[in-house]
């Protein structure tokens, strides 16, 4: 199979969706965020989703991503091949419940890798009224897939710096993932895959068993970064991206490892990644920022 790199561009049918505070507490809940912005609906700021709510916002175009691809000729049998890859979530506002949010996307990059092909998603989230409340670069790797093309959409995407972090970790969390939490994450998430929650079809695609989705992963790593790093206010959370590159077994233990942090102005620039239960990285390259 193959892909070529001119499809760069394409753009995607428009989605919207109502946000419910019902939905984003049952997210916090997930995963065991008490933070009481999440929860306590009599604060007078009113409630806040967690940032890493922004993939339940974004799941319904992904899951049926053959369906907004607004171009005919397009090899769409390829979408099969993928795995998520690549994270990058741009907050320019906070997401709260009772909102409508319109989503507008596009191909924003096809690249060539060693291991097929890297595409590049870009979501852009707006309410009601056209403001601008995050952005999303989700890269799917699909693997044996030929890029035809020296790539393109590689300068449009955002990128991270690297970790300027001493040897050893400033401080490390480690996080026991509950065998249920897997089922939990898809049912309060309606992110909904069967390697996730069916030990039958994990083993067909080649897995030991069901894993941890890697979302789920990077909001327990953004849930520790939050309330240890921004004084629990997910408002200072700027930015927020990752790789995933290594798989989370249910009934064993997570790492997650602050690297370091470097000052800038108006903003703090925060290294982390997560181990699994091997010491391999599940997610590498971790990155964050948030406002001082």
């Amino acid at each position: 199979m193959e892909i070529s790199s001119e499809l760069t561009g394409t753009p995607l049918k428009e989605f919207s969706t109502e946000i419910s505070w019902r939905h984003t507490t049952n997210y916090a809940a997930a995963i065991q965020d008490s933070n009481p912005r999440y929860f306590d609906d009599e604060r007078p700021d009113g409630l806040l989703a967690p940032p890493m709510f922004s993939v339940a916002v974004t799941w319904p175009v992904l899951e049926r991503l053959w369906d907004f691809i607004e171009l005919d000729h397009f090899p769409r049998e390829i979408l099969t091949t993928q795995v998520h890859y690549s994270e990058h979530l741009r907050f320019h506002a906070p997401l709260r419940p009772g909102i409508r949010v319109r989503i507008r996307g596009k191909i924003a990059a096809i690249l060539p890798h060693r291991a097929g092909t890297h595409m590049v998603i870009r979501l852009d989230a707006e309410d009601q009224d056209g403001n601008a409340i995050f952005t999303e670069h989700i890269g799917g790797m699909m693997r044996g897939v030929r890029c035809l093309g020296e790539g393109a959409g590689k300068k449009t995407l955002p990128g991270t710096p690297e970790s300027v972090g001493p040897a050893e970790p400033v401080w490390h969390h480690q996080v026991h993932i509950d065998p249920l939490l897997p089922y939990v994450y898809d049912g309060c998430s309606d992110i909904v895959f069967p390697i996730h929650t069916s030990p039958g079809f994990a083993r067909q695609a080649g897995l030991p068993g069901i894993i941890l989705q890697g979302t789920a992963t990077l909001a327990l790593a953004a849930r520790e970064i939050v309330n240890r790093e921004a004084d629990g206010n997910p408002e200072r959370l700027k930015e927020l991206s990752c790789r995933f590159t290594g798989m989370v077994i249910p009934g064993t233990m997570i790492t997650i490892q602050f690297l370091g942090s470097a000052k800038r102005k108006g903003y703090v620039d925060l290294f982390f990644q997560v181990l699994n239960h091997q010491g391999q990285k599940a997610l590498s390259r971790g990155y964050a920022i948030i406002g001082v």
